[in-house]
């Protein structure tokens, strides 16, 4: 497991944008997060250049599709300096399985729930309470052969048992208005057993990039 505990998320579309954000990191002190949004604008390019700057990569596109394909995506990735990648845990055993078996160094961490997600919207969409939908999402990663989780640092609460690598989203170190919706600061999380935190916008976009991390580092 890496011991780069903070993971700053590149979060554009844009490719020199996120060539700007990345010249004031630095690998030995942090790894970068590529999402979707910049995964699909920049493809291979941006995956090629983050490799030959020698940071350590968190591809976070929450892989959920039949198991041949999620296989085939990972394959398709293991050239680059891919460290942890995402797969949605409710693509059921057979895929994480599929995904587990291609993976190789890449460690795979499953999705629980988003945390742009309220409480309220989880128990509307899947017609359980949060906690019950945490708990079965928890069984099905515990039963696999998946590197950890990703879960908001409010689910840190039920992972006290879970030896796998913890990686939390939603970290704010201030109260801002925002779609995250289950929030917590870097100390408070860290505390409760993340080994990772995942901070965007609360770093890209601040004057003083450098201050920042040493805010969530």
């Amino acid at each position: 497991m890496s011991n780069k505990r903070l993971i700053v998320a590149l979060d554009t579309n844009n490719f020199s944008k996120a060539k700007e954000i990345v010249s004031h990191l630095n690998p030995e002190q942090c790894m970068v997060k590529v999402g979707l949004e910049l995964f699909i604008s920049q493809r291979e390019k941006i995956l090629e250049y983050l490799t030959s700057e020698n940071f350590e990569i968190f591809l976070d596109l929450k892989l959920h599709d039949i198991p041949n394909t999620v296989s085939k995506a990972l394959e398709a990735i293991q050239e680059f300096n891919i460290s942890m990648t995402t797969i949605h845990l409710k693509g059921g055993k057979d895929m994480i399985k599929a995904a587990s078996e291609t993976a190789g160094d890449i460690r795979l961490l499953g999705v629980s729930i988003l945390t742009s997600l309220s409480e309220n919207e989880i128990e509307l969409t899947y017609g359980i309470p949060f906690s019950n939908l945490f708990q079965r999402l928890l069984g099905i990663a515990q039963e696999s052969k998946i590197d950890g989780l990703v879960c908001s640092s409010h689910e840190l609460q039920y992972l006290k048992e879970f030896k796998g690598i913890k990686v939390v989203p939603g970290i704010r170190n201030q109260v801002v208005d925002d779609d995250q919706k289950r929030v917590m600061s870097s100390s408070e999380a860290y505390a409760l057993g993340a080994d990772h935190i995942v901070v965007g916008r609360p770093i890209t976009d601040a004057s003083d990039i450098q201050k920042k991390i040493m805010e969530y580092s």
